[in-house]
């Protein structure tokens, strides 16, 4: 049997912005559960954000904060779960550097998950470097902590196996069996959907709920919700699969007998989308507003947020330093035998 905190797991995000109910389906209520079970590192990941941020660094440094209030105010607990700001640790910076040496430029090219977000992005042939190299920072931020499970999406295998090449040919070619492999932890949770209906939801996209939205703010995108196009009058019959409201309804609303009455009696028509929508609201502001109010106490004392990022750091610095004391004296680069660097 698994012992608690046996198993390190290393997630996170980038600080692009205020993390929406996409987030919270997809990867924060896991990380609730998680602490409970294993040793969590969570990593607020700035520098690779700058990556394609470079010329607004304040934008940043704002949404470090912005990050952390979310995960502080939806349960994440920073006595059960570290986390941590990923510029603060010089040991991903250095590990980095050791990491580049192990994969050569058309293997990252390769790499199907930058391939497309190059292509989102519309770099072209003006791929930033530190841009395509990311994949080998994330290797470092996860093998840094020894982390033998990363949650993440399918989209995102791609980079836990380069991460496991870089591993290997680590080992292979230096002594110790330092490093080790790294799991995906794919969550078996429904992707939600934007309030369009379209894609995923996305702040880029323009068609995502925060979890600091407004009570006002919640209402006007709920109303402006796709649901069903050909439902064009109350006593029409309604499609419920593909319609964004129900499916906020099966992921948000605890009332499941409801949930199935109001199912049967908009494919039987006699039901309008406005009254649905309306009681999606009440249903969301009613699961959002502890979240809400939480943040709102957790924003007034911001030192005291990134005080918890420091500690958190802080622990992680000593971590990532015991595994780098590792990996110099397996690659011969501990001159000064253990003493303290100058």
């Amino acid at each position: 049997m698994v012992q608690k905190k046996e198993i390190v797991i290393l997630t996170g995000d980038r600080p692009t912005g205020s993390l929406h109910l996409g987030h919270y389906v997809g990867s924060l209520l896991n990380r609730i559960q998680l602490q409970e079970k294993y040793k969590q590192f969570i990593i607020i990941a700035d520098a690779q954000a700058l990556t394609d941020n470079w010329e607004h660094p304040e934008k940043i440094r704002k949404n470090v904060l912005e990050v952390a209030l979310d995960y502080l105010a939806v349960g994440i607990d920073p006595d059960k779960s570290t986390i941590f700001i990923q510029s603060m640790i010089p040991q991903i910076a250095e590990l980095t550097v050791f990491y580049l040496n192990l994969v050569t430029v058309s293997r990252l090219k390769r790499n199907p998950t930058v391939k497309t977000e190059i292509q989102q992005r519309g770099f072209g042939e003006v791929v930033p470097a530190g841009f395509l190299v990311y994949p080998v920072s994330q290797a470092a931020d996860i093998t840094v902590v020894k982390g033998n499970l990363v949650p993440i999406g399918e989209d995102q295998l791609p980079m836990i196996e380069q991460t496991n090449e870089i591993v290997r040919a680590f080992n292979r070619i230096y002594p110790g069996d330092v490093l080790v492999e790294a799991e995906a932890l794919i969550p078996k949770v429904p992707r939600l959907p934007g309030i369009d209906g379209k894609a995923k939801m996305s702040k880029t996209l323009n068609n995502a709920i925060f979890l600091n939205d407004s009570i006002d703010i919640l209402a006007d995108k709920v109303m402006s919700m796709y649901t069903d196009p050909g439902h064009i009058r109350v006593e029409d019959p309604g499609k419920v699969e593909g319609n964004v409201v129900f499916t906020y309804f099966d992921v948000f609303d605890p009332d499941e007998k409801e949930v199935a009455w109001l199912k049967e009696h908009y494919r039987r028509g006699g039901l309008g989308d406005v009254t649905l929508k309306q009681r999606l609201i009440e249903v969301l502001n009613t699961f959002l507003e502890p979240i809400r109010e939480r943040r709102k106490q957790l924003a007034k004392d911001p030192a005291y947020v990134m005080k918890l990022l420091s500690e958190g750091t802080e622990k992680t610095q000593v971590v990532a330093e015991q595994t780098m004391q590792e990996v110099r004296k397996a690659m011969s680069l501990d001159y000064y035998n253990g003493r303290e660097r100058r």
